[in-house]
């Protein structure tokens, strides 16, 4: 029996290694050409390993791009992002799972269609809106705020349908029971539903966070200024307006720009794995 498990196993990373292989291709890629020299990158044919690992790639690239601020930018408006998505999608979605009403099938049908509609088709008339509201000494444009609300605002219908499904597996027999035991029913969702509900919580975070930190359009409308920008439009300023373009810095701010979401999917790793099961078997 162990020797078939074992079989199993080999059987499955072999078929499983072109697969890695594909996925990993382009950060061996970015990482070869972020330690070479600028004229090693475009020396032909092409050499895979660095014939001089340069290691000041990185700090040039860190001072050139004012890549701290942008690190800093993104990480503060990703999770701030995510956190008010969540704070609204988390009620939403226990109500829809648990508070049966008449639309239910429709408001989910809604859910799915608002996730047809690119941010691109509503970034005009988000940004006449911002220039619209007052804030401080000028209006909502070029202030991280109105990135947070955007961002949330575009990921708290996938959130909602994405809890939903997730809640609903979870066992009502479980709140029945608290309330029996004299819970009431916020006390009852709280103590009893939501530790349950970690793992799903815990998945949509992941997508919503890295769903912030890769967008672009909605970054590049509302902010102006250098200190206020996120780390994608730093990474595209490494290559856009530029008559000659260091390829191997910009590969070194491709490889810090993936670094956080990396570690935050192995910090999460376990909720990842034990969410995207729990809607599988009711």
């Amino acid at each position: 029996m162990q020797r078939r498990s074992i079989r199993r196993s080999v059987v499955c990373w072999l078929v499983l290694l072109p697969l890695i292989a594909l996925v990993l291709f382009p950060f061996a890629l970015m990482l070869s050409t972020a330690f070479k020299s600028a004229s090693e990158v475009l020396q032909y044919p092409p050499r895979w390993i660095p014939a001089h690992i340069d290691w000041g790639t990185f700090g040039a690239m860190w001072q050139a791009a004012g890549f701290g601020t942008a690190v800093l930018n993104s990480l503060a408006i990703s999770t701030l992002a995510t956190a008010l998505a969540l704070t609204v999608s988390v009620p939403a979605a226990y109500a829809l799972a648990r508070l049966p009403f008449a639309a239910a099938p429709a408001y989910r049908r809604f859910l799915l269609v608002t996730q047809m509609l690119s941010p691109v088709l509503l970034v005009l008339g988000l940004f006449r809106m911002a220039a619209a509201v007052p804030f401080g000494d000028g209006t909502l444009v070029n202030t991280r705020l109105v990135v947070i609300v955007i961002y949330a605002a575009f990921n708290i219908a996938f959130a909602v349908w994405m809890l939903a499904a997730y809640f609903a597996a979870i066992p009502r027999d479980l709140e029945e029971a608290a309330w029996i035991d004299g819970c009431t029913k916020f006390r009852g969702a709280i103590t009893v539903f939501l530790p349950l509900a970690i793992p799903a919580i815990a998945v949509t975070a992941i997508v919503t966070f890295v769903n912030e930190w890769n967008e672009f359009t909605v970054a590049l409308t509302m902010l102006r200024s250098p200190e206020k920008q996120t780390i994608t439009l730093r990474v595209v300023n490494l290559v856009a307006g530029r008559y000659t373009v260091d390829w191997n810095q910009v590969m070194a701010a491709a490889l810090v720009a993936t670094g956080p979401v990396a570690l935050l999917f192995a910090w999460l790793q376990r909720y990842l794995v034990g969410g995207l099961t729990l809607g599988a078997v009711k």
